[in-house]
């Protein structure tokens, strides 16, 4: 008898529907970049100058339906600190009116941070320098200070800070995608 029944299910055709959600596309010169689902996190400045980092509740009618929540750090009675969330702010967002997203955080080789590197190697090797030069004059190098404070200049544009976000306009298209079943 089992059998049977398991022959009949295996044969019998089970279709199974699902709602899709709708989302967002960011796009860089019509190549798609990142996509937002609702239960996503996000991050950005509205094109009145408030800064956003939201999760999305839900993205319906060209709107995002964000939830921000308020964390505080709390101190416990053994001097640790814990994490705990105060309280949360709703928001609703027209996705025209999202002015720069912010970039993720990349993988991999972080230019700022081997500015940040660079910029502190010759901090030493320049100090270094200064007390051989205070001390010894017979050791005193030259060129290995000219080369910590050439070391020194480049970390420093390499540390800067270039990215703002990624701004919505000419370069950038955030991409509505409605999925509903419409018909139009």
């Amino acid at each position: 008898m089992m059998k049977f029944i398991l022959s009949i299910l295996l044969i019998t055709n089970t279709n199974s529907f699902a709602q899709q959600a709708d989302y967002i596309i960011l796009k860089k010169n019509n190549k798609r970049i990142n996509t937002w689902f609702a239960g996503d996190n996000i991050t950005f400045t509205a094109s009145s100058g408030v800064h956003i980092d939201a999760r999305i509740n839900g993205i319906k009618n060209d709107t995002l339906y964000l939830q921000e929540f308020v964390v505080r750090r709390l101190p416990t009675v053994y001097g640790a600190y814990i994490s705990d969330t105060a309280g949360s702010y709703h928001y609703k967002y027209h996705y025209n009116q999202i002015k720069t997203i912010d970039k993720s955080v990349r993988r991999g080789f972080n230019l700022q941070a081997s500015g940040y590197g660079l910029m502190g190697g010759a901090v030493l090797i320049t100090l270094g320098s200064g007390l051989v030069y205070l001390f010894d004059r017979q050791k005193f190098s030259a060129p290995l200070l000219i080369a910590a404070v050439g070391l020194g200049t480049a970390g420093y544009f390499m540390s800067k800070d270039r990215s703002h976000g990624m701004t919505i306009g000419r370069k950038y298209k955030l991409e509505y995608m409605d999925m509903s079943d419409k018909k139009r």
